[in-house]
């Protein structure tokens, strides 16, 4: 039986422990690139001993972006700014992840402080592509991707991983989840295509499979390959649990080594009720029944519930958002809760109360 603070080791790396951060997009990139707002947020995590921090959806190219305001990793600037982050967490022994992305129809939006939601040309704004030419609520009509460029994208999530190494982070994740790109594909709801990127389950999971098999050969053997997945698209008409159990069976054969278990994301009115741990029996199917790690998402607060997430062998880890910004040393204060002694930062040790 594995416990919160247990270590886990994919691949050639352990991580020392279960309780992860979610990405969580920032919106203070500018061009791309991240900065102080960058070190102090993911800084605060890195001593917060949770066992691995992951950066936020990341473009893998500029229209690849969700807002104007979301960072890249397509240049040396951007690269360099996130090694210095990853640095520092390195000295506190913390795992650094980043989560490739592309937003496809839900791009080139302003920030969430604006006054408006898409961003014109003038403001930085770009035209979106997706699978098919159907919008999403509210946004405009993207362009369906030809296969070309759908050939050159897989190149370029390859080509972003890469540089994902330079910049020192230790775990890659591509983002198939919440709506965008790839899960515009794999999804039924937005991919009207009738080619071989559609229709069949096998033709719209194409795109992530070869996004996944291309970032896999991209990046050392030693270093774990996440996907982050939408598990349900919440209704009837789309994409549902026994579609990603299949999908990440495959996934499991081309190399990658953990599912981050998410969903919705691709409807706007999907009858979600988000109570506490709604989405673990997501991760605990996808576990079973594919044979693969999973880390569970969604509502996780309180200590002794990820305790029993994990104690449970319903996921391998749980990855936290919104209880992390409201506190970014979570972990230390969830093992004080659970009377676990695990180290903490030596220059926050006098604000420790168990003492084991």
């Amino acid at each position: 039986m594995s416990n919160l603070f247990d270590p886990i080791t994919l691949r050639g790396l352990t991580i020392k422990n279960r309780v992860w951060v979610s990405p969580m997009c920032q919106y203070t990139a500018v061009d791309g690139v991240v900065g102080d707002w960058h070190m102090a947020h993911l800084g605060a995590f890195a001593t917060g001993e949770a066992g691995l921090v992951m950066a936020e959806a990341t473009g893998v190219v500029p229209e690849g972006r969700i807002s104007i305001g979301c960072p890249g990793i397509y240049n040396e600037e951007q690269i360099t700014a996130f090694k210095k982050i990853n640095d520092f967490a390195h000295t506190q022994g913390i795992a650094m992840g980043i989560q490739l992305a592309h937003a496809g129809r839900k791009g080139s939006t302003m920030r969430p402080t604006d006054d408006h939601l898409m961003a014109t040309p003038a403001e930085g704004g770009w035209t979106t592509h997706s699978a098919s030419a159907q919008a999403y609520h509210g946004m405009p009509e993207p362009l369906a991707l030809t296969v070309p460029q759908i050939h050159q994208l897989v190149k370029d999530f390859a080509h972003a991983a890469k540089n994902a190494i330079k910049a020192g982070f230790d775990v890659i994740e591509i983002h198939a989840a919440h709506g965008y790109l790839l899960h515009q594909f794999y999804s039924p709801l937005s991919n009207l295509r009738t080619d071989e990127y559609g229709g069949s389950f096998e033709n719209r999971v194409r795109f992530l499979i070869e996004v996944a098999t291309a970032v896999r050969k991209a990046i050392p053997d030693s270093t774990p390959l996440f996907i982050r997945i939408s598990a349900s698209d919440w209704t009837d008409e789309g994409w549902q649990i026994i579609d990603s159990v299949e999908l990440c069976k495959q996934l499991k054969e081309i190399g990658v080594d953990l599912i981050d278990v998410s969903s919705g994301g691709n409807l706007h009115n999907a009858p979600i009720k988000p109570v506490p741990g709604y989405q673990v029996p997501f991760a605990q199917a996808i576990k079973v029944e594919s044979d693969i790690a999973v880390a569970a998402v969604g509502a996780i607060t309180d200590p002794h519930q990820a305790q029993e997430i994990i104690n449970s062998n319903k996921a391998d880890a749980v990855f936290l958002a919104r209880a992390m910004i409201r506190n970014p040393r979570w972990a230390m204060a969830a093992a004080e809760e659970l009377k676990q002694m695990i180290a903490w930062p030596a220059p926050l040790e006098r604000g420790r109360t168990f003492k084991g």
